[in-house]
């Protein structure tokens, strides 16, 4: 049985702008929570920030997931939990259209993605354990979407905030996620002004700060 619950408040637009100028591994000087491991990027250079959607499959049936694009709304970030499946895709080149069509900002997988060369081609951000020709298939049988999942040893909710790049993913709560956001970006600033006075201009905002 599938179980579809609302669609989460949206973001503040406030929020996200804090957020578009801060880079993951600036967070990740601030805070171990929330860092979602294991992932990466389908392509280089990359870039995601949106609001959770949360998909939950039962390894193979991915019927929840043509729900959740159904209900997605631009900026969503789908987040699909495999259920400890890192070997099957559920998502490929034709429901990349589908949240291109929608305006979604990106996904988050669990397990695999297919059709890699479409999907850099497209430029959709995606994040995922890797690439497999074993895929799912649209059983009805069950899957949850906008419940909590977890994935990458993070529990994810929906509308959490989700910003990735090439050092990684996180996601946090978006209660916690504006004091954090100062903070880092504070960061930011005092490792430009570091770097300017180094003579680096703007190289590398957002590294290790050392």
């Amino acid at each position: 049985m599938l179980r579809i619950e609302p669609h989460a408040k949206p973001l503040a637009p406030e929020l996200l702008e804090l957020y578009r100028g801060i880079q993951p591994s600036t967070i990740g000087h601030l805070t171990d929570f929330g860092y979602i491991r294991g992932l990466r990027p389908l392509f280089h250079p990359i870039r995601l920030l949106g609001s959770a959607l949360t998909v939950r499959l039962p390894h193979m049936d991915s019927a929840a997931l043509r729900e959740a694009l159904e209900l997605a709304q631009p900026g969503d970030v789908l987040v699909i939990d495999m259920s400890g499946d890192e070997e099957r895709a559920c998502w490929g080149e034709f429901r990349a259209y589908k949240a291109i069509g929608k305006q979604v900002a990106g996904a988050v997988v669990s397990g695999c993605v297919s059709d890699a060369a479409a999907l850099r081609q497209l430029g959709f951000p995606v994040f995922s354990r890797g690439i497999s020709a074993l895929t799912t298939r649209s059983l009805e049988l069950e899957g949850e979407v906008n419940t909590c999942v977890s994935v990458g040893g993070v529990a994810v909710r929906p509308g959490d905030l989700i910003i990735g790049d090439e050092d990684g993913l996180f996601a946090l709560d978006p209660l916690r996620a504006e004091e954090l956001g100062r903070k880092a970006l504070e960061k930011q600033q005092r490792e430009q002004r570091s770097r300017e006075k180094l003579g680096y201009g703007h190289i590398g905002e957002g590294g290790d700060g050392v």
